[in-house]
């Protein structure tokens, strides 16, 4: 089987027995290294205390909004009980504290629009709430 070039030549033809020798031979021309050109190092290991809680301090979205959950809920629980405490005429003001708290928690965003609509409707009331309890 033979295997032809572009021209229909063969690619593999023997040559002949003379070598061409020059005088002229390949070198590289002698450059002094780049400031580019630096050894790679390895990464260093994070030693301080803080580099390490802070990188165990990053949540992602999924622990993100089931906090935001876990608070919205909580604050629906306060105003439950803030709900029992006026229909059986007696408002604790550990009721109004914890309210207070459950407001100011529900201020973090989740990074979900639908949820934190909710929440935001949430706040609303429990600040309705805090509203009225300041007038008694």
């Amino acid at each position: 089987m033979r295997i032809y070039g572009p021209n229909n030549t063969t690619l593999g033809t023997a040559s002949s027995g003379t070598k061409k020798t020059g005088s002229s031979t390949f070198s590289l021309p002698d450059a002094a290294p780049t400031a580019d050109a630096r050894p790679a190092a390895a990464p260093r290991a994070a030693t301080s205390i803080d580099a390490l809680l802070a990188m165990q301090s990053v949540e992602d979205a999924t622990e993100r909004r089931k906090k935001s959950v876990q608070r919205g809920r909580g604050a629906l629980e306060v105003l439950d009980e803030l709900k029992i405490g006026l229909l059986s005429g007696a408002i604790t003001p550990a009721t109004v504290a914890r309210l207070r708290n459950a407001a100011s928690d529900l201020k973090a965003s989740s990074g979900d629009p639908g949820l934190d609509s909710v929440l935001s409707e949430i706040e609303l009331r429990v600040e309705v709430e805090l509203a009225k309890a300041a007038q008694d």
